[in-house]
């Protein structure tokens, strides 16, 4: 998911415009961009979406989509919960984004009532978890959240939470690079996915660009987008170049010829080459494969 797409779910007349887009996820809100009085007149809406019960052609696509459908939740601790769960478990989603997540004892109850509602409704796929990482307690114990439950599938950070409280300026440079690296080890840790949080001036491209390069090189494989004009940005920044693919090739053929021999570590392009790195271009290869890149 290299683009994921929020989308308020008070706001249906934006669903099919959401669909049309080339995000690879969307992220349908019913936490902080929905009012209290409006969560009732959301989930209606979400439902009737996921379960394809809409009289737009689009909408009614829902479980044909090739976009991974997320659904951000209010928290487990609020009377909201349960209800959202109700109206967003249905055969066409993928994850439920959990919010505020601080233990993994909170995650494993969270997965286990999904598991139930989904078994209820014969769902027979596994909906995933997307934690966020999104306050202090929850940034300490991130390893922990990601290691406890075999449905959580990515960490994903929340700056405005995190950062607000403390009076830390949004997007300063060393604090958002110091929980970016927490993140993606603790995601490291439990071999998934992390992904980075909303750059919220969205009509500074450059900036959104820049930073969203800097996530990318700390191994991040996407972020959530706020506007569709970040989209294409992301869709750019979170995939492998031209010049990495090559790289990559050479590395793998390079050590098909030299583990052959018995040699461990070796040069390619004037750098030193061993396991790890090998490993590194494996991936990167099938990454590109995933996305239809030709090295």
């Amino acid at each position: 998911m290299r683009s994921k797409l929020f989308v308020p779910a008070s706001r249906p007349e934006l669903f099919s415009k959401a669909m049309a887009s080339a995000a690879d996820a969307l992220s349908f809100d019913l936490e902080d961009a929905v009012a209290i009085e409006s969560k009732g007149m959301a989930r209606v809406a979400l439902e009737n979406f996921l379960r394809g019960d809409s009289a737009d052609p689009i909408l009614a696509r829902a479980s044909q989509t090739q976009q991974i459908l997320i659904v951000r939740v209010n928290a487990l601790d609020t009377a909201h919960f349960d209800a959202d769960l109700n109206a967003t478990i249905w055969p066409s989603l993928h994850l439920i984004n959990l919010p505020m997540v601080e233990s993994p004892q909170a995650v494993c109850l969270a997965a286990e009532k999904i598991a139930k509602l989904a078994k209820e409704r014969g769902i027979k796929k596994p909906v995933g978890i997307l934690a966020n990482i999104e306050s202090p307690r929850g940034l300490r114990m991130a390893a922990e959240i990601a290691l406890s439950h075999p449905s959580v599938v990515g960490l994903q950070i929340g700056y405005g939470d995190l950062f607000a409280p403390l009076g830390i300026l949004s997007g300063e440079p060393s604090a958002t690079q110091f929980v970016r690296t927490a993140v993606r080890m603790a995601a490291g840790e439990a071999g998934i996915a992390a992904y980075d949080g909303a750059y919220v001036n969205f009509q500074d491209s450059e900036g959104f660009r820049l930073d969203s390069m800097a996530a990318r090189q700390l191994g991040f494989a996407g972020r959530s987008c706020i506007h569709p004009s970040q989209i294409e940005v992301m869709n750019e920044v979170f995939v492998p170049t031209k010049a990495e693919l090559a790289h990559a090739m050479k590395v793998v053929q390079a050590a098909e010829i030299n583990l052959g021999a018995g040699v461990g570590a070796f040069a390619v392009d004037g750098r030193l080459v061993d396991g790890p790195f090998i490993t590194e271009a494996k991936n990167l290869l099938a990454l590109a494969t995933r996305l239809g890149l030709k090295p």
